[in-house]
């Protein structure tokens, strides 16, 4: 079964880790938002991208979920002393990969191809893809004005309330080589569970026109739920849906993606909604979807790869 996930954040790493433990390396493709982006002390970061590759090279901080295990600090205390800005914490391991991502990129390598030799590097057979070579930067309006979505996530703590969001560079971007070939191999798209709004949507944006659909046309779309018993796993999802005046709930994120969407994955804990998500014509599946091991994972990918293996 080949597979291609959409994936961004550390829910959508855990989950493009548990199939990454089941599914061929040619068989597993994921495409990973780059969206939030940015460039920080001159260095070219992507938070996304190294979430999920350090989640698969089995690096990732067990405890964050995000950046890298036996973590130190001494570039980011040292710059704070010299009065530097230390909203975004760097850690020096982490570091080495913005400076010669950095260095790459002005030597004119693409995002893709660092990406690949990175992998490589890390020991990960899996294809994972940046949605796109060219930047694209998510920015959310909020009542304090539009803030680049780093400034609104990290320094601004999700504070300010939000009113909307939109992609700079959407409409110049184009999927990265070897993104939409897979998209027409693959057995079905995964969506990850990750934010709709903000690690999501912006795949979805980069791939835009490209036939996804759970209407009969194009490639079968499942995506699993990052809202559980209306309150996300991990991030501002929930908190993001309540101010766009939207309840949080997993049908909320189900009707997010309805357009496209084939099957959806419910948690047990909302079980309840099977029905009223099964009425946007989708089909429902529902199981355990909190991923607090790496056995949890590959349970949930196992769950998710069997659903899609019936009549979806």
């Amino acid at each position: 079964m080949k597979i291609v996930t959409l994936a961004g954040g550390v829910g959508g790493a855990k989950l493009a880790h548990g199939l990454a433990q089941i599914l061929k390396p040619e068989d597993l493709t994921i495409i990973v938002n780059t969206g939030d982006d940015f460039e920080h002390y001159g260095l070219y970061i992507c938070p996304d991208l190294d979430t999920v590759c350090y989640t698969l090279a089995g690096i990732a901080n067990p405890e964050t979920g995000w950046g890298r295990a036996d973590e130190t600090w001494n570039a980011i205390e040292n710059l704070s002393k010299l009065g530097g800005p230390d909203w975004f914490k760097l850690g020096d391991r982490d570091l080495g990969t913005h400076l010669e991502r950095t260095r790459r990129l002005k030597e004119g390598f693409s995002l893709s191809q660092i990406t690949r030799d990175f992998c490589k590097a890390w020991g990960i057979q899996h294809t994972v893809l940046p949605m796109s070579d060219r930047p694209v930067r998510t920015f959310v309006e909020t009542q304090e004005g539009e803030l680049a979505f780093q400034e609104y996530f990290v320094h601004r703590r999700c504070e300010p309330r939000v009113k909307g969001f939109w992609f700079d560079g959407v409409d110049k971007a184009e999927p990265v080589r070897g993104a939409r070939e897979a998209i027409q191999s693959a057995d079905a798209v995964v969506i990850c569970p990750s934010n709709p709004w903000v690690s999501i949507d912006p795949i979805l944006a980069t791939l835009t026109p490209f036939p996804l659909s759970g209407r009969g046309v194009g490639v079968r779309v499942v995506a699993v739920s990052p809202i559980i018993g209306g309150q996300a796993v991990k991030g501002p999802a929930a908190k993001m849906y309540r101010e766009l005046g939207i309840e949080p709930s997993a049908l909320a994120v189900a009707k997010h993606y309805r357009d496209i969407l084939t099957g959806f994955v419910l948690d047990k804990v909302d079980a309840d909604l099977e029905k009223q998500v099964q009425g946007l014509g989708v089909q429902v599946f529902v199981t355990n979807t909190i991923m607090k091991s790496h056995e949890d994972r590959k349970q949930l990918a196992s769950d998710v790869l069997s659903f899609i293996g019936t009549d979806l």
